[in-house]
């Protein structure tokens, strides 16, 4: 598929302030499942500085800084993005003890994969990983059948609601309530795979498929697993399905919050804000 696509996000400000250095993730990535072919990024009235950079996730990100007091920022990102991935299912499962859960990693991957394991982040909620080893039951401990099963569950059996600001859910209040946008159903997800051994991290970026809850293009948000064979492999809970090339990376890190299009802060007392933003997508098949 190739996707072309402009982002535009602004802000503004109730009088002028003073922005902190800010971290912009409106690169998509560049790996075996998607080909960045053109991206720009505009910043109007353009920052004082800018620096390309590579992220402790592997997330492509630029940070700006600014000098000057200013009552807005624009920023618009341009990008021509093929997408690679046909069949979500092109792998085999090498791993001697990932075929059944809970799963266990080798010595060296365990290393590298600490921080989207369970034990980076504290306990899982008694709840969600009930309702997980219940789910894995149904399946006699199949690991990839697990994973679509946990998917479709969660599309199938919970209520799928647009909600534009603010941070996602907890897993317990998403299981509770038995709704969530796509990001509080993404970290249920996470969060039920952590429980079961499994190294999960949370994904922000673009989908060609139109959830029924929204009225137009938003940024979208779901989960990847890591499995030896099959690497990294993103499953979208809140459409039911394993992601093949109808979506686009933007970011993923074990933790939300560095997964988000734009993190940074502003000095000014007693000043409020509002954000306007804009994403027109086009998806064609390449011939």
């Amino acid at each position: 598929m190739l996707f072309q696509i402009r982002h535009s996000l602004l802000y503004r400000y109730g009088r002028p302030v003073f922005l902190e250095p800010m971290t912009v993730r409106l690169s998509p990535r560049q790996n075996v499942s998607q080909r960045l072919l053109t991206h720009h990024l505009s910043v109007l009235a353009p920052a004082s500085g800018a620096c390309e950079l590579v992220e402790a996730d592997g997330n492509d990100a630029w940070v700006l800084w600014f000098e000057a007091e200013r009552d807005q920022l624009e920023l618009v990102a341009t990008m021509e993005v093929e997408s690679l991935r046909t069949n979500p299912f092109d792998w085999i499962l090498t791993g001697a003890g990932q075929q059944r859960l809970p799963v266990t990693y080798g010595e060296a991957e365990q290393l590298s994969l600490a921080p989207c394991l369970a034990a980076a982040h504290g306990p899982i909620a008694a709840p969600v990983a009930t309702w997980a080893a219940e789910l894995a039951q149904q399946v006699e401990g199949d690991t990839l059948a697990f994973l679509m099963l946990l998917a479709d569950t969660i599309h199938r059996d919970f209520h799928h609601i647009g909600r534009l600001d603010g941070d996602p859910m907890t897993a317990s209040e998403t299981l509770q309530s038995r709704q969530g946008a796509c990001r509080d159903t993404a970290i249920l997800y996470v969060e039920a795979c952590r429980s079961l051994g499994l190294a999960a991290r949370f994904v922000s970026g673009y989908s060609m498929h139109h959830p029924p809850e929204v009225t137009e293009h938003e940024l979208h948000a779901w989960a990847e697993v890591y499995l030896s064979g099959g690497g990294w492999r993103g499953y979208d809970p809140s459409l039911g399905l394993a992601v093949a090339d109808g979506h686009l990376v933007l970011a993923a890190a074990p933790d939300h919050r560095l997964a988000a299009a734009v993190s940074g802060s502003y000095r000014g007392t007693g000043v409020d804000s509002c954000l306007d933003y804009a994403i027109d997508l086009q998806v064609r098949r390449k011939t």
